[in-house]
């Protein structure tokens, strides 16, 4: 079913023949072009010029960075040749896999209409298209969007449109936000400022503002807290956000979902502005395209990125509702406007590619995909795992999954120690601190389950030994580089 076809390129417009050509005769290369120089040289040139997000520079190199030259489906190809399954789906962006024929065409096809224009003020076609196909999936009433480049933009509007909503209402006092602890919304600063601490948000606290703070997933009473807050703040409430379903950068905490459903009814109930943060959960991956409909929410604003674009191209939207959107409409640079915008919103490309990732996910069948590889998955991780002693905890939903390890003292570095030994196995992994995340396309095969299960429960074998504590030195790769085979 997710076999990657043979490219068929169609026609573009003649002004444009010789670029789109060009284009194509790189993209149709059917096998990896390598230079001769080592992954070592690779680490050492990029330590020279680039600075990491999330990364530690000084100890960039020790712990084992996969430097990328190509991709085939499933699988990332570093510049020794060697290939690894893609197992966190390049943090939680690669929905179907990496060069798919039919989202490539879809980007080669607008290149040839062009690459970018302004959405201040003006349209294009291709993101019309886009927004009338998620305006009938999302689970937002009437819905009209927003773009921007990344998750914490598409928060950060969500914010600001929740906010001034209440002003334009003429509505005074609705000024603080509600948010649960673990939770996890972006680095810019309001979206900082609804996630929890951790991750260096504390460094900023001078800058973040203070918000409500209901208790996190793991905490049995976390809803009934939260609602009991939601009744008590009503009157003071811009809005509550929440991750539905899963805290995924949390180390991949899941809800209680009857919970959820009660939260949801509270906020209608006190008429309570809901935004639902679904940058990690969008598009597939707990089983249901969006998690907020798994338990019947109706978000006011709902915040998608990541796998909005299938994971090749950076764009984030916020979908807000009708009732939303009306309280904006006044004079022409009037007070009501909403004055926020960027300059890459809407980008062509993007959208390009966004609107045929949603017509896949259809075609394939790909919900009913993850449901399966799901079940799959889990049965395998308890079968593997529930034994070993340094494993405490499993989670999952849909192909969303943390596995929690144990170490005996902090500071061992269990999580980056699986994740360098993965490679061994020809598997790539990403850990949260000991939580060691799967998050694999959802296009995954049944086979290939197996596979990364297998070197998970190998790479714990061999970097998680309660007896020999000592440094958490990683080691370097033993393989032996793999053959390239050209996609089919």
């Amino acid at each position: 079913m997710f076999t990657h076809r043979k490219r068929i390129v169609g026609d573009t417009r003649t002004s444009h023949t010789s670029i789109v050509a060009r284009t194509m005769a790189t993209m149709s290369n059917p096998g990896p072009v390598f230079t001769p120089t080592s992954t070592d040289a690779w680490i050492e040139r990029d330590a020279n010029v680039v600075w990491h997000g999330f990364t530690q520079m000084q100890t960039f190199a020790e712990n084992r960075p996969l430097i990328v030259a190509d991709s085939d489906g499933h699988y990332l190809i570093d510049s020794d040749g060697r290939r690894y399954f893609d197992a966190v789906s390049s943090l939680w962006v690669t929905t179907l896999g990496h060069r798919v024929p039919e989202l490539d065409d879809a980007i080669i096809q607008q290149l040839g209409r062009g690459a970018h224009s302004t959405m201040l003020g003006n349209g294009n076609q291709i993101v019309v298209e886009l927004s009338e196909a998620l305006a009938k999936v999302v689970p937002v009433d009437t819905a009209h969007f927003l773009y921007a480049s990344d998750g914490a933009s598409a928060v950060e509007q969500a914010l600001k449109m929740a906010f001034q909503y209440w002003v334009n209402c003429g509505i005074g006092g609705h000024t603080k936000f509600l948010a649960f602890r673990g939770a996890y919304h972006g680095d810019t600063i309001g979206a900082l400022s609804v996630g929890d601490d951790g991750f260096g948000a504390d460094i900023f606290n001078a800058l973040r503002f203070p918000v409500l703070r209901a208790p996190a997933f793991n905490d049995p009473n976390c809803f009934d807290t939260a609602i009991a807050m939601i009744e008590q703040h009503a009157q003071e409430l811009a809005a509550v956000i929440i991750e539905p379903s899963v805290q995924a950068a949390s180390g991949m905490q899941l809800c209680d979902l009857d919970g959820l459903r009660r939260f949801g009814a509270a906020c209608k109930q006190h008429n309570v502005l809901l935004i639902c943060d679904e940058i990690a959960t969008g598009f597939g991956r707990t089983g249901d395209l969006f998690a907020s409909t798994t338990c019947g929410l109706q978000p006011d604003l709902l915040c998608l990125g990541k796998g909005l674009t299938a994971g090749y191209l950076a764009m984030s939207v916020t979908a807000a509702s009708d009732e939303i959107f009306r309280a904006f409409l006044g004079p022409d640079l009037g007070d009501k406007t909403f004055y926020h915008g960027h300059s890459f919103g809407g980008n062509a490309l993007a959208a390009a590619v966004a609107l045929r990732h949603l017509e896949l996910i259809d075609a394939w069948d790909v919900l009913a995909n993850v449901r399966e590889r799901s079940a799959e998955m889990e049965q395998l991780l308890h079968d593997r795992l529930d034994a070993k002693p340094a494993v405490k905890e499993i989670r999952l939903r849909g192909v969303m999954g943390g596995v929690e390890l144990a170490p005996p003292q902090p500071g061992l570095r269990w999580g980056r120690k699986v994740a360098a030994a993965a490679l061994d196995h020809g598997v790539f992994l990403r850990p949260i601190g000991d939580t060691v995340i799967l998050m694999p396309p959802c296009t995954i095969t049944s086979q290939q389950v197996h596979d990364v299960v297998h070197a998970l429960a190998a790479s714990i074998d061999a970097a998680c030994d309660p007896a020999a504590i000592g440094p958490a030195t990683i080691e370097p790769a033993t393989i032996e580089p793999a053959t390239i085979e050209p996609a089919p």
